[in-house]
């Protein structure tokens, strides 16, 4: 984004555009680290946003921005990342 034109302002979203439940997250990462940890359900805030699936349209045309690497690539790499860390 600082390399970028000057007419190229912001914000520019530049999350990932595959819509994906909290729940499905969670039970992805419980998954990959095999965790015995047991999901808690709370009422959701009122503001709470329904959907999650970012507008990326800007940072595709404007920065030739994608999301690199997909997600459960990501979980690997940072549940590594902590793993490793922690064994420090």
């Amino acid at each position: 984004m600082m390399a970028s034109p000057t007419e190229i302002t912001g914000p520019i979203n530049l999350g990932n555009p595959t819509e994906f439940t909290i729940r499905d997250l969670a039970e992805t990462i419980l998954q990959m680290v095999k965790g015995r940890s047991k999901l808690v359900f709370k009422p959701l805030p009122q503001d709470d946003p329904r959907q999650r699936q970012p507008d990326i349209t800007i940072a595709t045309e404007k920065l030739s921005w994608k999301p690199i690497p997909e997600l459960e690539e990501g979980l690997r790499k940072t549940i590594s990342f902590f793993r490793g860390f922690l064994e420090l």
